[in-house]
């Protein structure tokens, strides 16, 4: 039977029919660093928790399922994921970005640019761009859409038909949307990476991150390196994604919700000069998204008119949260010159627009008009 997305954030439709020990309805914490043998060369199908872990198998077996992916590694973190998905490629390969990114992605990427992988950053919500960039050397596109912090929306489909023309992978990272709003892989995606700590765990208390694949041949290299490096989730912090995800589609639902009032009345105020949330019909990448997402998500940037006001609402929001990170129930505001992007170069920022008068809200659950007089005495 077909279940809804929904549904499927709360069941592991494929293990359900495998009985958990004493009937147990929530999945065990398999909290052991090793598993016995029945017998010499004999196997349970667990050996070694770095390599494997039912709770953590669980896990990824649902998140495989909601990505429509073959496989799934849950990793410590969102940077340790994008760092097994680098791994895979060799001195000398060239790889086209999004030119707006999460400010640790970057970070990274310089690391691996020292190790002989070459890096090219772009609009790419613009096809032509990337065309210019691509030469024999380019083995992949890695994309956020929308990005981090500006919400450019990067046309997937096209991007595969461009992908496919030049042998090239596609990698997105689809933390601002999660799997309930948008699944890469069905729009030609080889790999999905998300910061499993944002919207898939919801309560900002789990540091996680997901490597999703496509192909089996990529899912055994990815595999390898895994248990290899050994940047595995701990059993109890599977445990505590997986009590997330059964929230997940509500979760999103009244977020987005709220953020499309919340950019609604943003747009209102003299203060504010710009609104950055692709759910608004004035949004360049509005028409992009829609067809390709089911949602805008929550996540909203934000310019005002001087760096006063930045600073004024920063400092006297009360319920609203003066934090990085996103995706909890709990709405987040936050500094993206200094916090998130703090590592990209000025230059760079300032291109994007990244400046003393730009914020970033993660839009959380509570009640709308609670959230819009907190915004409104802040900048009173």
């Amino acid at each position: 039977m077909e279940y809804k997305l929904e549904t499927r954030c709360i069941h592991n439709v494929e293990q359900k029919s495998k009985n958990q020990p004493f009937g147990a309805v929530t999945v065990p914490i398999y909290q052991t660093a090793m598993f016995s043998h029945p017998g010499i060369g004999e196997s349970s199908g667990y050996d070694y928790s770095r390599e494997s872990n039912p709770t953590r198998a669980y896990l990824e077996e649902m998140i495989s399922d909601l990505e429509g992916a073959k496989d799934t590694v849950a990793c410590s973190s969102g940077m340790a994921a994008i760092s097994i998905c680098l791994s895979l490629f060799q001195t000398g390969d060239h790889i086209i970005c999004s030119e707006d990114l999460y400010g640790g992605s970057v970070r990274m990427f310089q690391q691996y640019e020292e190790r002989g992988l070459h890096f090219s950053y772009t609009n790419t919500s613009v096809l032509e761009n990337i065309e210019k960039l691509i030469t024999s050397a380019t083995k992949a596109f890695y994309i956020e859409t929308p990005s981090n912090p500006t919400m450019q929306v990067t046309d997937l489909v096209a991007l595969k038909k461009l992908a496919d023309t030049h042998g090239i992978l596609m990698i997105v990272d689809n933390t601002f949307l999660s799997p309930y709003f948008q699944t890469p892989i069905e729009l030609g995606a080889d790999l999905v990476i998300h910061s499993g700590t944002k919207f898939l765990n919801g309560h900002n208390d789990v540091i996680a991150g997901f490597l999703c694949s496509k192909d089996q041949e990529i899912a055994k290299k990815i595999r390898y390196l895994y248990k290899t490096v050994g940047s595995c989730l701990s059993p109890f912090d599977s445990y505590l994604m997986i009590r997330g995800l059964k929230t997940l589609a509500i979760r999103q639902e009244k977020q987005q919700n709220n953020a499309i009032q919340i950019a609604e009345w943003l747009g209102s105020r003299k203060e504010v000069v710009k609104v950055y949330y692709p759910g608004l019909k004035d949004h360049p990448g509005y028409e992009v998204n829609k067809r390709q997402a089911r949602g805008a998500g929550s996540m909203i940037s934000f310019a005002v008119n001087t760096k006063e006001t930045a600073e004024k609402l920063l400092q006297n929001v009360q319920l609203i949260t003066y934090a990085e990170s996103l995706g909890g129930v709990d709405t987040l505001i936050t500094y993206p010159m200094i916090q998130t992007h703090g590592d990209v170069p000025k230059e760079v920022r300032e291109h994007l627009g990244i400046t003393d008068r730009f914020l970033r809200m993660s839009v959380g659950i509570e009640h709308i008009e609670d959230l819009i007089k907190d915004l409104e005495q802040a900048l009173q």
